[in-house]
C-alpha cells in the first residue's frame, strides 16, 4: 500500500497541487482502508494502522490480524454488522475497541462503502478508520451531566414530595403516617423507610414501612445508647451512610441475623433529626442494588432532614398543648357519671385537631331524688380558655338548679339567666333532657341545641321532635316563655343520643348531609352504649375531619319486659259536654286502681279547675293526664294539655265572682304547680302529696 510523505508545513501558495486525500485524512487524525474480498487481503496506509496500534512492518494484511487486536466479545455484533453490509451491498458504521500493544483500550469508528463487480457480488471494501476516544468522552461527559441533571431534578422532586406530604400534617401520628406511605417511599428510590422518636432515653419506634415486623417488635423502646444505626444517628448527629451488607454485619453485629429478613438491601442511611440544636428522632431508608452515595444524594438527604425534623418537632408541640388543652377540659368535666339501675350510660369528651384545641362542649348527668336522671349537653360559645371556664360555671350552675328539683323549663330558665349575669358576652347551646327510668318518659328542652336521636329496638332511628328554643344567655323577646318541652318515651332495648355540633359539622359540608350520616352511624353502630360512642366519634370523625370539640352523652333504657307505668289519658272536648264529667269519672277509677282513692276528692277539685280553664280559653280539645311521680318523695302530677300558649292569670276574685279562684286553689291544694310551653300550645301541671300531713 502507499505510504504517504510527510506534508509540507509552509503556507499553500496559489497554484500549488490540491492535498492528497489520504493527507487530509491523516491531518484530521484518519486512516483508510481497502478490503479486497477475493484475495482477502486488507490494506491499511500508515495513519489507519496507528489508529489500530500497529506499526507498519508488523502488519501482515490479514483481517484476522486486525481482529486479534479487538475485544473478543465485540466481535460477533462487529462480524454481524460487516456480515448484513456485505449481503445487502451497502455499508456499515461501527464503534468497538481496540488493544494497542501497551494494554490500553482506545474507543475506534469505522465507516466502509461495499463495492461490487460487474456481475454485482462484493469485491472491495472501501473505508476509513479513526480514534474515537475523544469522542466518545464528550458523548459520555455529556451524558454524565444529562445523568447529573436528571439526578439533581429527581432529588429536587423528592424534596418537595416531602414537603407536600408534610405540609398538612398536625400530629405525630399524621407525620409518620406521610412519611410511610408506600407512594412515598417509592418516590423517595427506597426499599423501606423507618421512623424514630427520642424519648427518656429510649427510641420509640413510631411509624414503617417495608421493615419486618420482628425488627420493630425486638428494637421498640430500645435505649439510645445501644449499637444500633438509628440510635447512632442520635447520638453522633451525623448521617449514618452503609454501602454493603458486610459493612453492616461488621459495623451492627447485633443485627447479622436480622439481614435475612431483608436478602435484597444492599444499602441504607440513617438520618438525625434536630430541631433547635436537639436531637428528637431519627429516620432510616434502606435500599435494593444501591452501593454508593454520591455527594448530591447526601446533600439531598441531609435537607430531607432538616425538613422532617421540623415538621416533627411542630406535631410534637401540637402533640403537647393539645394534651394540656384536653386534660383542662377533662378536669372541668363531671369526675363520674352516675349509675341508674335498668339504665346504661356512656360519655365522651373529644377536643378538636385544631391548635389548641380547647373549647366549651360539656357533658352532666345528675340522679334526682325522685330517681329521674336530668342528662345535659352543651356548648359554650367560642375555643378558648375563657370558653372553658363560663362552661365550668355553668355546667355546676345546671347540676344546682336540677338537683334542686325544679322543672326541666325553670332549669333552663334560670341558666340562660345566670350566664346572662356573668356578663361574659358569650351565649351557649344546651340539651336538657329529664328521663323516667321506671316508666321511659324523656322530656326534652332544647336551648339553640340540636335535638337527640333515638335509636329504637329495631335499629331504626330518629330524630326527637323537640322545639327549640333561644341560647342561653340571650333573652326572649316580650313575654314570649323562653323554650318549650316536649316529652317521648324511650321503650326498653331503645339509646337516646345527646350530643353537640362538633359531631356532625363540617365546613365543607351541609347540615343536612351531617344529620343523614349521623343516623346511618347510629344504625350501623353496635347496642352497647360505650361501644356505640366509640363507633359514633371514629365514624363521624372520618366524616368531619374532627375540626371541633364533641360531647357525648348516650342513654340506652335496658331490654325486658315493659313495665306498665300507671297513667291515665283522657281527652276533653269543649263540643262534648259530658266528656269533662267522663274525665273527671276516669280519674277518680284511675286513683282506686293505685290505690290512691284517698286523694280523689281533692284531684278531681283540681283537675276541673284546670281543664275548665283550658275549655274557657281554648277552641281545640284538651288533654287530661295523672301519674304517680317521684318528686322529692312521692306525689300525684295532674297536667293538663291544651292549645292555647297564653298561660293562666292570676286574678282578684270578689265574693260575689264566679270564677277567678283556680290558681288560688291550686297554690292552696298543691305542693307544686306550672306551666310548660308545648310549642303548639302549653301545660298546666301540680303535684298532690301522696301522704298529706
Amino acid at each position: 500500500m502507499h505510504r504517504f510523505r510527510e506534508p509540507s508545513t509552509g503556507p499553500a501558495q496559489r497554484g500549488d497541487p490540491p492535498v492528497a486525500a489520504h493527507v487530509a485524512l491523516a491531518v484530521n487524525g484518519m486512516g483508510s482502508f481497502c478490503w479486497d474480498l477475493p484475495s482477502d487481503e486488507m490494506r491499511f496506509d500508515d495513519a489507519g494502522l496507528a489508529v489500530v496500534g500497529f506499526k507498519p512492518e508488523e502488519y501482515d494484511n490479514r483481517p484476522a490480524t486486525i481482529g486479534e487486536r479487538m475485544l473478543p466479545q465485540e466481535l460477533p455484533e462487529i462480524e454481524a454488522q460487516v456480515g448484513r453490509a456485505l449481503k445487502e451491498r451497502t455499508g456499515y458504521s461501527l464503534y468497538f475497541r481496540v488493544r494497542h500493544p501497551d494494554g490500553s483500550l482506545r474507543w475506534t469508528h469505522s465507516q466502509a462503502t461495499v463495492i461490487s463487480d460487474d456481475k454485482g457480488e462484493p469485491a472491495q471494501v472501501i473505508g476509513i478508520i479513526r480514534d474515537a476516544g475523544q469522542e466518545l468522552r464528550a458523548i459520555d461527559q455529556t451524558r454524565e451531566l444529562r445523568q447529573a441533571k436528571s439526578d439533581r431534578r429527581r432529588q429536587a422532586d423528592i424534596v418537595g414530595h416531602i414537603n407536600d406530604a408534610l405540609a398538612p400534617t398536625v400530629t405525630v401520628d399524621d407525620v409518620a403516617e406521610a412519611l410511610t406511605t408506600t407512594r412515598l417511599v417509592q418516590r423517595l428510590g427506597a426499599a423501606s423507610i423507618i421512623l424514630g422518636l427520642a424519648d427518656g432515653g429510649r427510641l420509640g419506634l413510631v411509624g414503617s414501612n417495608g421493615v419486618p415486623d420482628a425488627i420493630i417488635r425486638d428494637f421498640h423502646l430500645s435505649r439510645i445508647g445501644a449499637p444500633l444505626p438509628l440510635s447512632e444517628a442520635i447520638r453522633t448527629r451525623e448521617p449514618v451512610f452503609v454501602t454493603g451488607r458486610d459493612e453492616f454485619g461488621e459495623r451492627y453485629p447485633g443485627l447479622r441475623r436480622y439481614l435475612e429478613l431483608v436478602p435484597e438491601a444492599t444499602a441504607a442511611v440513617y438520618l438525625p433529626l434536630i430541631a433547635h440544636d436537639t436531637p428528637i428522632g431519627a429516620v432510616g431508608l434502606t435500599y435494593e442494588g444501591k452501593n454508593r452515595f454520591t455527594h448530591d444524594e447526601r446533600t439531598v438527604l441531609t435537607a430531607l432532614s432538616n425538613t422532617i425534623a421540623q415538621s416533627l418537632q411542630r406535631a410534637l408541640l401540637f402533640d403537647q398543648e393539645h394534651e394540656l388543652a384536653a386534660g383542662l377540659q377533662t378536669a372541668m368535666l363531671p369526675g363520674h357519671i352516675p349509675h341508674v339501675a335498668g339504665l346504661g350510660m356512656a360519655t365522651r369528651y373529644r377536643p378538636a385537631r385544631a391548635r389548641g384545641g380547647i373549647g366549651g362542649d360539656w357533658y352532666d348527668a345528675v340522679t334526682l331524688p325522685d330517681g329521674r336522671v336530668a342528662a345535659v349537653v352543651g356548648d359554650v360559645q367560642g375555643h378558648d380558655v375563657t370558653a372553658a371556664a363560663v362552661m365550668g360555671q355553668l355546667r355546676i350552675a345546671l347540676r344546682a338548679y336540677a338537683a334542686e328539683g325544679h322543672p326541666p323549663l325553670t332549669v333552663m330558665a334560670r341558666a340562660s339567666a345566670f350566664l346572662a349575669e356573668l356578663d361574659t358576652d358569650r351565649f351557649a347551646t344546651c340539651l336538657l333532657v329529664l328521663y323516667d327510668p321506671r316508666t321511659g318518659v324523656a322530656a326534652s328542652v332544647r336551648a339553640g341545641h340540636l335535638e337527640p336521636v333515638l335509636r329504637r329496638p329495631d335499629g331504626s332511628c330518629v330524630w326527637v321532635d323537640a322545639p327549640g328554643g333561644l341560647p342561653l344567655g340571650l333573652t326572649a323577646p316580650g313575654a314570649q316563655p323562653p323554650y318549650a318541652m316536649s316529652e317521648t318515651v324511650v321503650e326498653p332495648g331503645s339509646t337516646l343520643l345527646l350530643f353537640t355540633d362538633g359531631l356532625i359539622e363540617s365546613r365543607t359540608r351541609d347540615i343536612d348531609e351531617g344529620r343523614a350520616q349521623l343516623l346511618s352511624a347510629v344504625r350501623a353502630g353496635p347496642v352497647r352504649p360505650d361501644a356505640l360512642a366509640d363507633h359514633l366519634l371514629r365514624a363521624m370523625g372520618h366524616y368531619t375531619g374532627e375540626e371541633d370539640d364533641v360531647a357525648l352523652l348516650l342513654l340506652r333504657r335496658a331490654s325486658g319486659r315493659r313495665a306498665a307505668a300507671p297513667q291515665m289519658a283522657v281527652t276533653i272536648s269543649p263540643s262534648d259536654p259530658g266528656s269533662l264529667h267522663a274525665a273527671r269519672q276516669a280519674l277518680r277509677t284511675a286513683l282506686h286502681r293505685w290505690s290512691l282513692g284517698s286523694l280523689a276528692d281533692t284531684a278531681e277539685l283540681l283537675a276541673s279547675e284546670m281543664a275548665t280553664n283550658a275549655l274557657l280559653h281554648t277552641e281545640g280539645d284538651a288533654t287530661l293526664t295523672a301519674r304517680p311521680v317521684r318528686n322529692g318523695g312521692r306525689a300525684l302530677r295532674i297536667a293538663v294539655t291544651d292549645t292555647s300558649p297564653t298561660a293562666p292569670q292570676r286574678r282578684a276574685a270578689t265574693e260575689q265572682a264566679t270564677s277567678g279562684r283556680g290558681l288560688m286553689l291550686i297554690e292552696e291544694l298543691a305542693t307544686d304547680w306550672g306551666v310548660e310551653p308545648r310549642g303548639n300550645g302549653k301545660r298546666v301541671w301540680c303535684e298532690i302529696p301522696l301522704n298529706p300531713h
